[in-house]
C-alpha cells in the first residue's frame, strides 16, 4: 500500500484514506477535512495528517473562535456562552501550530463540539498530548476523530448536539503493514489511564456508522480495523 506516500506532499492528505460520510457532507480545509452534520451543527469527523512540522511549528495559539466561512449557516462563537461547555476542539489548536493558516482554520466553530470542561481539560487532553507524541515518534500520523452524535445527551442553543462520548483513531503506515489505534472516551471527567479507552475500529464503526478506511480493500482494513493492539504504540 502506498497511498501514506501522498500525504507528505500536500498540506493535508490524501483524500484515499477519508472516512464515508455518515450524517454529514464534506468540507475540505487547507490543513484538515470536516464531515459536518447540519442537524447537529458540528462535525461527525475531522480528518487530517499530523506531522512533527505542525507539533513543533513556531505558532503561537490563536484565541479567537470564528464561524466556518464554507457553511451557508454557521454555528456562531456565541452559541456555547453559559451553557456550561467548552467549545471543545476536535482537531486541537496544538496540532496546527505550523502556521497562521492552519491555527487560524483550526478555530473554525465547525471544528467545535460542546465538551465538559473537566473532559477537554483532562482525559481528553491527555490523549492530544499522547497522539503528538506519537507523531513526533513515528514521523508523522493520520488522526481522524469525533464525537458520537445522538440527543441522548441533549442540545444546547436549541439545535447543537451535545455528544454522549467521543472518539480518535490513530493510525501508521509501515514497511510491514498499517498500526492502528482507537479510542472512545466519555464526555466527563476520569481518572483512568488512556489504555482504558482503547477500542477496535470495527467498534467504533458499530457505533457511528462511518466507515473510517473506505477506500482500502477489505482484506487490507481486515488486518487492523478488528483487532486491539497497544503494544505498537509508546505510552511511556
Amino acid at each position: 500500500m502506498q497511498f501514506l506516500f501522498l500525504l507528505l506532499f500536500i498540506p493535508g492528505f490524501s483524500d484515499t484514506l477519508l472516512p464515508s460520510n455518515h450524517k454529514g457532507h464534506t468540507i475540505s480545509h487547507t490543513y484538515y477535512t470536516v464531515s459536518y452534520s447540519e442537524m447537529d451543527k458540528q462535525a461527525e469527523w475531522v480528518a487530517y495528517y499530523l506531522t512533527p512540522a505542525s507539533v513543533n511549528g513556531p505558532q503561537k495559539r490563536a484565541t479567537k473562535f470564528m464561524p466556518d466561512p464554507l457553511l451557508e449557516e454557521p454555528v456562531k462563537p456565541s452559541a456555547y456562552t453559559k451553557t456550561g461547555y467548552d467549545r471543545g476542539h476536535l482537531c486541537p489548536a496544538a496540532d496546527m501550530k505550523l502556521n497562521n493558516v492552519s491555527m487560524a482554520e483550526c478555530f473554525y466553530m465547525s471544528n467545535m463540539s460542546p465538551q465538559v470542561p473537566s473532559f477537554n481539560r483532562g482525559i481528553w487532553s491527555k490523549l492530544e498530548d499522547k497522539v503528538r507524541e506519537w507523531a513526533v515518534q513515528k514521523n508523522g500520523v493520520y488522526v481522524v476523530t469525533g464525537p458520537l452524535l445522538n440527543k441522548s445527551c441533549g442540545t444546547i442553543a436549541s439545535s447543537i448536539t451535545v455528544p454522549c462520548a467521543f472518539y480518535k483513531i490513530v493510525f501508521k503506515q509501515t514497511g510491514h503493514g498499517a498500526e492502528a489505534i482507537a479510542f472512545i472516551l466519555s464526555n466527563a471527567g476520569s481518572t483512568e489511564t488512556l489504555k482504558q479507552f482503547v477500542v477496535s475500529i470495527d467498534y467504533v464503526e458499530s457505533l457511528t456508522g462511518i466507515d473510517f478506511f473506505a477506500s482500502l480493500p477489505d482484506t487490507d482494513e481486515e488486518k487492523f480495523e478488528s483487532v486491539v493492539l497497544t503494544n505498537n504504540w509508546q505510552w511511556n
